[in-house]
């Protein structure tokens, strides 16, 4: 159920501003909305302070090694590793240099800069060149040596006098570096690598303290935002909110014990204004909001609060798509066992929704009597490649889909009533079942002639669509409107249905994947082999389903079923002011 709320404007005299946040944010209950947005933010500086304290605490929390302590305060042990960062960045990128030079320092092998200057002192000239075959003849000097023959070959040349080569001589040049030069200036570089990393670890052991400065500063910005969101003027001031109706109205009474004389307005939100939403869950469908919270998902404060249809048809589409008992019982059963170390990192109640998945999982392989790829027993409803398999899933995935969108438009048309709207609601939901029909004819090869209920469906379906589409007093206005949002209207009913299809596909590939890996195992004569074979293929089959979930499951109920209900998911958190002032 999404909460009611109430508009709320508290005013108090400018004396009591402080005092006034202090309470609101000790009872947690408005939502504040600045009168300003442009005003309410943060000063610069606290900003900057906050990006160096996070991305500090992004480089320290990943290191397992902590040694010893700094001895610095919060932003100083901050700023320190952002530095040692930097610095280790510049360091990683010469390092890499120093290997580009290396590798092409490879001809010279360990001849050292040095030792060519040596040679050229005691007077003997010398010099490399790429030169032809057919022009070695060529060459005047007391010492000629072919380093590496080839199409030209390499030549060493040495000579006391001068030296002669020819005019198409192309010279290697001598280097300015040498590999034993390098290779002490990277032994350097990684050697201040590894002091620095010692040194981030030093600096691992404030973690804690910059969390603290972190949680205190993020304190400081909605305290300075709640101010500057608010409105002086003369000796008042005033916020504005929003407060849940069931107790916007103790809200004075409440500042009020808290020392704080002030004014309360309660107000209807206006047709314009756009409330936070406030969802109170029913406890079984709380699982729900572990899949909300995951996709930043929020519905508006006037759409509908899906969490009972999501709640029963995701873990029923898991369940066909995942279409097997043994992965649902490793599901359901490794949540239950493992839910202590678990929960803390998926969430409690995503944790919640990944168990009721795994049941609904095992409850349908029991159905189809697969569990890991096995059928054990003489299925209800058998999932292999066989056409009266394939035909009777896909069958059920469209009547699913129908009754699945039927409801959407059903109950967008309660929500609607008594507009004259909800008919053309209500003319939908009978054009889904109508475009069953036309679904089953063209992929199943289903009648569809007037012997059949598909064309009345179809028909009555569309007339109430069309005609109450946007009731007006002028017929032919309101008839146009109609017909021209229908073919647009038409097709995509059409594709929402044949969407479904996606729950056989799915299925049925995971129970053959789950064969194909047994059929391969049980192919080879080595045991170990086997079980690795199957532990490796049957985890990476749960990993996909899972995968699948997401891709199809969620996307059943996101798109086609949320469109169908008209959600545009445009709506923002309620989140009250409820933070202390820091001190």
């Amino acid at each position: 159920m999404i909460v009611k709320m109430k508009k709320v404007m508290i005013a108090t005299r400018l004396a009591d501003r402080d005092k006034l946040l202090d309470s609101l944010a000790e009872t947690g209950i408005v939502h504040l909305s600045p009168v300003e947005p442009a005003l309410a933010v943060p000063c610069e500086e606290s900003i900057n302070k906050l990006d160096r304290l996070n991305r500090a605490m992004n480089i320290l929390s990943s290191l397992t090694t902590r040694e010893g302590s700094p001895g610095l305060s919060a932003q100083e042990a901050a700023d320190e590793a952002l530095n040692i960062a930097n610095e280790n960045t510049d360091l990683s990128s010469r390092l890499n240099n120093f290997k580009q030079q290396i590798d092409r320092l490879n001809i010279w092998g360990d001849a050292t800069v040095e030792q060519f200057k040596s040679i050229r002192e005691f007077g003997l000239n010398f010099g490399f060149y790429y030169i032809k075959q057919a022009e070695l003849s060529q060459i005047k000097a007391e010492c000629v040596e072919v380093i590496a023959p080839g199409k030209p070959a390499l030549v060493a040349v040495a000579s006391r006098n001068d030296i002669v080569v020819p005019n198409s001589a192309e010279e290697l040049h001598l280097p300015e570096v040498d590999r034993p030069n390098l290779r002490r200036q990277t032994e350097e570089v990684n050697a201040k690598i590894r002091q620095n990393q010692q040194r981030l670890g030093q600096l691992a052991s404030a973690t804690d303290s910059i969390e603290k400065e972190i949680e205190t500063i993020e304190q400081q910005q909605l305290f300075t935002v709640a101010r500057k969101g608010g409105l002086e003027q003369s000796e008042l001031f005033a916020v504005q909110g929003w407060c849940p109706a069931e107790i916007s109205e103790t809200l004075a009474g409440t500042l009020k014990d808290k020392g704080v004389e002030s004014i309360v307005q309660i107000l209807a939100p206006e047709e314009n204004e756009e409330p936070p939403t406030l969802i109170k869950y029913p406890g079984w469908t709380r699982p729900i909001k572990g899949l909300f919270d995951i996709l930043g998902t929020v519905a508006g404060y006037r759409e509908f609060d899906v969490s009972v249809p999501f709640m029963l048809a995701l873990p029923f589409f898991a369940a066909i798509l995942i279409g097997d008992g043994g992965y649902g019982a490793v599901l359901f059963f490794g949540l239950l066992l493992g839910y202590k170390k678990i929960a803390p990192v998926l969430g409690k109640e995503f944790t919640h929704l990944l168990i009721a998945i795994g049941a609904a999982a095992l409850i349908w392989g029991c159905i189809c009597a697969s569990f890991f790829g096995v059928e054990l027993y003489t299925p209800l409803i058998p999932v292999n490649m066989s056409n009266a398999s394939r035909n009777l899933m896909m069958k059920i995935s469209f009547y699913v889909g129908a009754i699945h969108l039927s409801i959407a438009q059903l109950w967008a048309a309660l929500k609607l009533a008594p507009n004259l709207k909800f008919l053309s609601k209500i003319g939908w939901a009978i054009f889904v079942w109508g475009m069953l029909g036309v679904v089953l004819m063209f992929v199943l090869g289903g009648q569809l002639n007037m012997e059949t209920i598909w064309p009345y469906l179809l028909i009555v379906g569309a007339a109430l669509a069309i005609i109450f589409e946007s009731p007006a007093k002028n017929v032919i206005k309101m008839l146009a409107f109609g017909i021209a949002s229908f073919p647009l209207a038409m097709l995509s009913t059409f594709s929402d249905v044949i969407s479904y299809v996606r729950l056989m596909a799915v299925g049925l590939a995971s129970s053959v994947l789950a064969q194909s890996f047994n059929e391969l195992a049980t192919g080879i004569d080595f045991m170990p082999l086997t079980i690795l074979i199957l532990i490796f293929g049957h985890s990476l089959n749960i990993g996909l389903a899972l995968i699948a979930l997401f891709a199809h499951g969620v996307r059943l109920n996101m798109l086609e079923f949320s469109n169908n209900l008209g959600m545009q998911w445009g709506g923002h958190l309620y989140a009250p002011f409820s933070i202390k002032k820091a001190s």
